[in-house]
Order: C-alpha cells, then structure tokens, then sequence
C-alpha cells in the first residue's frame, strides 16, 4: 500500500488536512488543528519524516491519500477529534474510568485537559475505583482462585490413575479430605471431632486435683483412665496424620498445608514428652528441661485447631483474619493511641491518691481494660478529673472497637460463602470419573494452545491494505 517514490510530507502539506480512519469512522483534520497540540499522538504525526516513526503512531497509513488507520474505539474519537476543534476533553460515559485513561494516554492527551464539567466526575470516579482496588486486594478468596484449585485437585487426582490401586486411594483420601464428599466420610469426620473433644476435655479434667495422683515422691501422675484415654487419642491422631500422608497424591503439597501442619504439631509434643522420659527420666530429674517438656505437653491445646478442618466456619475465620490485617492493624494501632493518651491523663488526675495508678506503665493496663469495655474493677479513679477521664476512655473505646468490626463481618460473610461454593465444586469434581477428568483436562490443554498459537500469528501486515481500507475495530 505504501508507495515509496512519494515525499512523506509535501511542503505545503502545513496548509492541507489529513485524513484519519478510526476503526471505520473517517475524519478530516487540518494540520494547523493538530500542530496545537504537538506532543499528542496525532500531532506527532506532523514531525515523522520515515515510515518506521509513522508506523510507530498509526497502525497504516497511505500517503497519496493522506489518509491514517487507528485500530481503536471509533467512539471515543469523536471526543478526541472534538478536543482537537476546542482544546477540551470531555469523559465519555459509556467507558470505564480504567478504559478511559488507557483511550487518553494512546491518543497523548493529559486528563489536564479535561474540561471543568467533567473534571470532577472523572476524579472522583478514579478515585472510587483506587478504593475499590484496595478493598478488594485484602478480599482474595478462596473462591476468587478457586478456578485453579480445583484445576490443581484435579490434576492431582489425575495422578492416581497411574498408582497402584489408585482408584481406591482417591476414594480414601477424598473420604478423609472432604466431609461432604459421602456417608463414610462424614462418619469419619464426626469420629474425629469426637476424638478431638475427647481428648481437649481428658487434659481440662487433668488439671483438676481429684483426678490427680501423686507419688511418694510427690510428684503429680496421671489418673489411669485418663492415660488410657490420651493413649487413644494419639493414636487415633498418628493413624490420621500417617493416612493421610500416605494416601496423598503430592507429598510435597502435604507438608505445605496449614492443616495438615496443625495435625503434625498436635501429635509431636506426646512423642518428644515420651521420647525425654523414657531416656532421660522425669521431669524433676531434668532440671530446666523438665520445663521444657512441660511447656511441650502445654501445646496440646492447640489440638483444639484440627477441628478447622471439618468446620467451614474455623477456615473462613482465618481467611478472614488472614486478609484483615488492615483492619486489624488500624484497630490495634488506634487502641494504643487511646490507651497512651487515656493512661496519661488517669496518672495525672490520680498519682496522689494511692489507688493504684502509680506509675504510668500501670495505669495501661487500666486504659486497656477500659478501652476495651472488659471493667475488671481493680483499679479505678475516685477522682472526678479521673472519671471523667475514665468515661472519655470508655466511650472512646466502644466508636474504636465498632468502627473495623462491619468490615471484619462482611468478609467474613464473603469468605464462608466462597469456601462452602468451593467445597460444593471440589466434592463434584471428586465424583468424576478419571476418564472424564482426562478428557477435561486434555480440552483445557488443547484451548490453552490454541489460544498462544492465534496469539503467536500476531495480525496480518496491515501495509497490505488496499487504499481506503481500513483495519476491523
């Protein structure tokens, strides 16, 4: 299309027009219009003197007919052809703002130009969507990925159709994965809670004197029933942890799982205590390691999180605290101020009156309990600069608490319905037969090929377009 015995620019072209052809729209522009605006995408064009830099700005062009082809929204350029005859930009209100800054940054055009009708609602609806990106950069959700998890379960179900048995290995391992996933599992599922409960509840009664023996040497022994029990329990946990282990079709995904590292953790501390006890002896032999091994027989409280994993309630609440930091970090960080202020104010109004607020290290436990509206009682102001210094904590206290809690809620709504979606997607996709699964799978592969190869022709030479034509919008 390109004739090259032309001059790129006649030398009286400064007086002419040019033709431009916006995805079929086609505009006459003179080029003084355009030499107003140099530094714009159109008005550059002025200053090409090659074809490379004129390619550089249009998609084609014919330069016997002046005419220029853009491959872009043939609407907007009415308001890019109408800032060209007045100097002002208006905002198009069929595109987004994000569409809208891309259409202005191709044409070279600075939102400065917006005109004044329209300057305030561009910026406040570019302002919207920062906050909106915001919120939603701290609401990634299990459901919002949860395309490619369930892709990752499925390939990794796909993984026992080569395994020995592998048939009934997936079933056992989605029988212990997915509570919802039939009749065994969720008897399964309620055989662990159960044991779980068991087992919180045999360490609470422990704690209690009349459950406790003790020796000779006075040294506190566990009650019979209850050592039976906690036996049981690890043991019951070991059988889990090590099923699930050995049925899983990726080890290395295994060990990466919250979950899966809360049942690790739950089982080690019984069989470290044991380990030390019976090499070394009792803990009033150890010395500073008995402590150790106590502190390690405390940890058995966190068996109390394996219940997470039957309780879609537990997951959302940490995927909720997960992605609340914000929140949480505002919160914490506008207690501290209240409690620093408050506790400042209470020592001053109180230091002489000998009623506990001493010193102002300790009146934060005071603004602390106050300002989370707890009112313990031990300390309080008898003052009335000191009460109405306690009032403003307490009122303080309750706007700072109240102001993250609708935010923490709402995401916690958004998650536990996005987990139970997933959950419901996951228990499907586990009743596929392998066949299927390959078949869907082989589909994905073979769209995602497709897809990079028509990527990979790129478009056709638009330099091979016949004068007055013009590229497909």
């Amino acid at each position: 299309m390109v004739n090259k015995t032309l001059n790129y620019w006649d030398p009286g072209f400064e007086e002419d027009v040019i033709n431009i052809n916006v995805g079929g729209l086609r505009r006459r522009l003179s080029s003084s219009a355009l030499s107003k605006f140099p530094d714009t995408r159109l008005g550059r064009l002025l200053s090409c003197d090659s074809e490379e830099s004129i390619l550089q700005l249009c998609d084609d062009y014919d330069v016997s007919a002046r005419e220029f082809y853009f491959d872009r929204n043939p609407g907007f350029f009415l308001y890019v052809l109408h800032f060209y005859q007045t100097g002002k930009l208006h905002v198009m209100e069929e595109l987004c703002v994000f569409s809208f800054c891309q259409e202005i940054e191709y044409w070279g055009i600075n939102e400065f130009f917006l005109d004044s009708c329209c300057s305030y609602r561009y910026h406040e609806r570019k302002l919207e969507s920062r906050h909106h990106n915001w919120d939603e950069e701290s609401e990634v959700s299990s459901v919002d990925t949860s395309p490619d998890e369930i892709s990752d379960i499925n390939h990794d179900l796909l993984r026992y159709s080569t395994l020995r048995c592998g048939n009934v290995r997936k079933r056992l391992w989605l029988t212990m994965e997915n509570p919802g996933y039939s009749i065994p599992s969720k008897l399964f599922s309620f055989v662990s809670i159960s044991v779980v409960l068991v087992s919180i509840a045999t360490m609470c009664i422990h704690s209690m004197p009349e459950y406790q023996d003790v020796d000779e040497n006075g040294n506190v022994l566990d009650e019979p029933i209850l050592h039976k029990l906690e036996y049981f329990c690890i043991s019951w946990f070991t059988f889990e942890v090590s099923s699930r282990l050995l049925l899983s079709p990726n080890p290395r995904k295994f060990f990466k799982h919250p979950l899966n590292l809360i049942d690790i953790v739950s089982v080690l501390p019984f069989y470290f205590t044991l380990l030390v006890d019976v090499t070394m002896g009792s803990d009033s032999e150890l010395g500073n390691l008995g402590k150790v091994v106590q502190v390690f027989r405390l940890m058995r409280i966190f068996r109390v999180l394996k219940l997470a994993r039957h309780s879609t309630g537990l997951r959302s609440l940490g995927a909720t605290l997960k992605h609340s930091y914000r929140e949480v970090g505002i919160l914490l960080l506008y207690l501290a101020v209240g409690v620093s202020v408050f506790s400042g104010v209470a020592y001053t109004a109180e230091k002489e009156e000998d009623v506990g607020f001493d010193t102002i290290p300790a009146c934060w436990w005071w603004g602390t309990v106050s300002m989370t509206t707890v009112g313990y009682g031990d300390v309080v102001p008898v003052t009335v600069a000191g009460k109405l210094a306690a009032s403003g904590c307490i009122l303080g206290g309750i706007l700072v608490v109240a102001l993250p809690i609708t935010i923490i809620f709402n995401k916690f709504s958004h998650f536990y319905r996005k987990q139970k979606a997933l959950e419901a997607a996951v228990r499907n996709s586990g009743k596929k037969d392998p066949e299927d699964m390959e078949s869907t799978s082989s589909r994905d592969r073979d769209s995602e090929a497709l897809s990079e190869t028509s990527l990979g022709r790129g478009s056709p030479d638009r330099r091979g377009l016949t004068p007055g034509a013009h590229p497909t919008p």
